[in-house]
């Protein structure tokens, strides 16, 4: 488990493209402590740490993570953001991130917002269907907060901080990134389908008919 607070953004190193794409990650905070074995979260996507060297950490994804993530669309040099599984009894200053991509979303528009900067995301309904005002989203695993939601897209406002410490700062129009949604969605929906045919907007209706 995560909390989408990035801790570093690392480089990558060492693409051996494969039936198991495997790739290394130069960092330096997050190696402290980290063994084989591990779970680090890159870019939102958990995954277990093959190998540790002096300055790298090496991972291996499988075809399903790539089928599902963005990724395979990295390349050497690329930024990314890096955090450790979360540790008991630290503050917990984001949400809960599990690290299982719902969906791959495409950066759609950047403008400024005064001292910030809208940040605008296509995405699909698998990962609309759960989004807010002002809920949780993760992208490329940073919690954030979700300023509005429309139909194929939403925002979020991103503070010059957020900006140069992840990758943002390198991200353009065009770039894929990876998206989860909030977990307590999930299993709310889960938990109240059968009131509703297993649809959130039926479940609605049905409140505001009873109304």
């Amino acid at each position: 488990m995560f909390t989408g607070l990035v801790e570093e953004v690392g480089r990558i190193v060492g693409i051996e493209p494969g039936d198991m794409f495997r790739f290394g990650i130069r960092a330096s905070k997050v190696l402290n402590g980290t063994r084989v074995g591990d779970s680090v979260c890159v870019n939102g996507v958990c995954l277990t740490v093959d190998e540790v060297s002096a300055e790298t950490l090496s991972f291996l994804a499988m075809p399903e993570t790539l089928r599902r993530t963005a990724l395979g669309d990295l390349e050497e040099g690329d930024a990314v953001n890096l955090e450790r599984a979360m540790a008991l009894g630290r503050r917990f200053g984001g949400h809960i991130v599990q690290g299982h991509v719902d969906g791959v979303g495409e950066v759609m528009d950047v403008r400024p917002e005064g001292g910030a900067q809208i940040w605008e995301f296509g995405a699909t309904e698998a990962v609309l269907r759960y989004a807010i005002e002002k809920g949780s989203i993760c992208v490329d695993g940073i919690s954030l907060t979700v300023v509005a939601v429309g139909h194929a897209s939403f925002t979020v406002s991103i503070l010059p901080h957020t900006r140069a410490s992840t990758n943002f700062k390198e991200l353009l129009v065009g770039d894929r990134v990876n998206l989860e949604a909030d977990v307590i969605g999930k299993y709310v929906e889960r938990l109240l389908g059968p009131l509703a045919g297993g649809n959130v907007q039926n479940l609605e209706r049905s409140v505001e008919d009873a109304v």
